[in-house]
């Protein structure tokens, strides 16, 4: 059983290597990276929704076997993932799920006290100053890079990339919908866990989701978990019975 697992916004392929130990024999872990880092550093950047779901349906079509497989994506790789779960339908090599995590969904609002919408801006387009507070908002990153000038130059173009990828269209407006079925997973303290359910509308298969006590990167604190999920996921009727 393959799972392919796509990255947050600023990882790589090594993003996922917290998963290795936990693991089952049965189950071959393939993480992906898109290019301008890690072992693609060097490529240009995609920056945009569409050419960054090609670019994985490619690797994905170059690594595929003759058995079953999955999709999951933390954060940015969640997005991403449901669009190339669409291009795969698209050439008839559907997953059998899409797993996602760290993300609402497009479209989801985050909300005042009041209920009204607050409206965020383009964070890739952002300076310095406010960029760098804005990645400590989402934690995950060592202060020692947002520190050093080096560092965060090398890194920031990077991430501003992968938000360029996120941010550039307003994905709320693409209409999406796939066959595969979605499991959800998000951390009680993110912005928008209460909305958790908007994945609802982006499949017309089976949808599940489940909280997980933490932060945006609560994944690293649930390794086990997650790699039953998976495991849940590729046999569904353990997933009812789970969740």
């Amino acid at each position: 059983m393959q799972i392919f697992l796509l990255h947050f916004a600023g990882g790589n392929k090594y993003s996922f290597d917290f998963l290795k130990g936990f693991s089952k024999s049965d189950i071959q872990l393939l993480p992906l990276e898109l290019p301008g880092r890690g072992q693609r550093f060097g490529e240009p950047f995609v920056l945009d929704i569409d050419s960054a779901a090609a670019d994985y349906v490619n690797q994905i079509k170059s690594l595929r076997n003759d058995d079953k497989y999955l999709i999951y994506g933390h954060s940015m790789g969640a997005t991403i993932g449901l669009f190339a779960a669409k291009k795969m339908e698209d050439i008839l090599d559907p997953p059998q799920f899409l797993i996602v995590s760290g993300n609402a969904g497009p479209g989801a609002k985050e909300t005042d006290s009041d209920g009204n919408e607050i409206v965020q801006p383009k964070r890739y387009l952002m300076n310095d100053e406010d960029f760098k507070e804005e990645l400590r908002k989402l934690g995950g990153i060592p202060e020692a890079i947002l520190e050093s000038e080096e560092m965060y130059d090398f890194f920031s173009h990077i991430i501003r990339a992968d938000f360029e990828v996120l941010e550039k269209e307003d994905l709320s407006l693409i209409e999406i919908e796939i066959k595969t079925p979605i499991h959800a997973m998000m951390g009680d303290s993110e912005k928008k866990a209460d909305q958790i359910e908007n994945w609802k509308n982006f499949t017309s298969e089976e949808f599940s989701h489940r909280v997980f006590e933490g932060n945006h990167f609560f994944i690293h604190s649930y390794p086990s978990e997650l790699i039953q999920t998976i495991i849940d996921c590729a046999t569904e009727d353990n997933l009812t019975k789970a969740y």
